[in-house]
């Protein structure tokens, strides 16, 4: 087994196992995509830590990879079916894209860094996964030309309600992400319904906001 393998695998059994992620196709989904393959050369080496991974050029925004269990944790939330078309938001390089792909049916992955989504669209050909579109858009417009979608996945936080998103989704739809509207943030799932959005925290968690999702200053007179 090689050194990457061998850091997929303890990823997997130290970090996402634990964190009560039970569903079989995404363990086995992140035991097969190479997160190196995602992640610059020079950080390949931090590619399995337990930590949000920075993966923007020097001197751009910081873009990262949110840690391997936040992901695992909210996209069993999201319950995704074979069938489902699935928008990954704020998508990076492509690597919960990838994660998405190898269980959804159809995915596509926004990603406001236009140097940023090419190399997700460059991975994600490398590897030979057909089954996402990446597209260079704001995280608070979506794709609502290829939606409505079954799934949203926030791939970090946001500080507002993405109200945007949120008409993106079909009847019966779900979007999981961070949410920092209050202290502490709080990973979230907004199901749609009726023509209604319920909104269901999950657990504590916390992730980079996503360019455009900031919450705006406020106001000192």
């Amino acid at each position: 087994m090689s050194g990457f393998s061998t850091a997929r695998q303890y990823m997997v059994d130290g970090q996402v196992r634990p964190s009560d992620v039970t569903d079989e196709r995404i363990l086995e989904a992140m035991l097969a995509v190479p997160r190196e393959a995602f992640v610059p050369a020079d950080k390949q080496a931090l590619a399995y830590l337990d930590l949000d991974l920075d993966v923007a050029a020097a001197g751009a925004a910081k873009r990262c990879l949110i840690q391997p269990a936040l992901l695992a944790r909210m996209l069993q939330a999201a319950d995704i079916k074979g069938t489902d078309r699935v928008l990954v938001v704020g998508a990076a390089s492509g690597y919960a894209a990838a994660v998405v792909a190898a269980f959804a049916g159809e995915v596509s992955a926004t990603e406001s860094d236009p140097a940023l989504a090419a190399t997700a669209g460059a991975a994600l050909t490398q590897l030979g996964i057909q089954n996402v579109t990446v597209k260079t858009a704001a995280a608070a417009d979506g794709d609502a030309g290829a939606g409505p979608f079954d799934v949203i996945v926030l791939n970090g936080a946001t500080e507002i309600v993405p109200t945007g998103l949120y008409g993106q989704l079909k009847e019966g739809g779900r979007l999981v992400g961070v949410f920092g509207l209050t202290a502490p943030p709080r990973a979230s799932l907004v199901t749609h319904s009726h023509a209604d959005y319920g909104h269901r925290e999950l657990f504590d968690a916390s992730a980079p906001v996503l360019p455009g999702l900031e919450r705006l200053p406020a106001f000192v007179f």
